[in-house]
């Protein structure tokens, strides 16, 4: 179903994992797409697979950490496809370890990114639809990324988990702020999945272990997001913002 039609997503961290997978979705379901990385190269091949699809597709550098970075992203989509409308704040990183073991500069760059990075990505994008009229459109719809983590402890990665607590009270304090202006703000809190940032701990010993312990004996299947993302994204949910939700295969049960 051609649910996102006329619809212009921003997607970050598009170039592998989630990001790449919430692009292929958006477009399969008629957006068009800004996919923004740090690096452009990561994101251009993507790009073109999507025009080699029939969508309309645009690489983007932006690095969420960098206020400048982040506007010149926006300038760029909107250059090539017109105001953004839907954004998908999906940029984020992991630096797993025991907490008294992690440099510091690890940790920092994980708040930088999975916080900072988030609230300039969603901040810029509300700024721009505000300005051009978003409390008469309703049309404003920004989705961040979260992680079950956020509810329950993770051994390895207690900076992650408390970055993406700060991502949930994000969402819920940027869609109160911007009710009045058309724009719809949730979260959504995925659980263990097979993505490039998990790498091959879920090949392990450990991982396997790790595996064995969810109520469902398996990885969360990246699928399994894919009818809320285009729900939160799209037309239909204009009755929905505020919301923090735990999709996760029932990981955290």
């Amino acid at each position: 179903m051609k649910t996102l039609t006329d619809r212009t997503c921003l997607i970050t961290g598009a170039s592998s994992g989630f990001g790449a997978h919430f692009a292929r979705l958006a477009a399969g379901a008629g957006a068009r797409l800004a996919l923004a990385a740090r690096r452009k190269e990561r994101v251009e091949a993507l790009a073109e697979e999507l025009r080699a699809g029939g969508a309309e597709a645009v690489a983007l550098a932006m690095d969420v950490t960098d206020e400048a970075s982040v506007r010149a992203g926006y300038d760029a989509a909107e250059a090539a496809l017109g105001l953004v409308d839907t954004v998908i704040a999906n940029a984020g990183v992991s630096a797993p370890g025991r907490s008294t073991e992690v440099p510091a500069d690890a940790l920092g760059g994980i708040l930088d990114t999975n916080v900072l990075g988030v609230f300039l990505t969603a901040r810029e994008g509300a700024r721009r639809l505000i300005a051009a009229g978003s409390r008469e459109t309703g049309k404003g719809r920004i989705l961040l990324i979260g992680s079950m983590g956020a509810e329950m402890p993770v051994k390895g990665e207690v900076m992650y988990c408390a970055s993406k607590a700060a991502v949930a009270s994000l969402g819920r304090n940027l869609a109160g702020e911007w009710l009045r202006s058309g724009i719809n703000v949730n979260v959504i809190q995925p659980g263990f999945i097979q993505t490039e940032m998990a790498g091959e701990w879920f090949t392990s010993e450990g991982g396997k272990a790790q595996i064995a312990g969810f109520p469902r004996r398996r990885l969360q299947p990246i699928e399994s997001l894919d009818a809320m993302i285009l729900y939160l994204c799209s037309d239909a949910s204009f009755g929905m913002t505020g919301s923090v939700i735990t999709l996760d295969d029932g990981q955290s049960l």
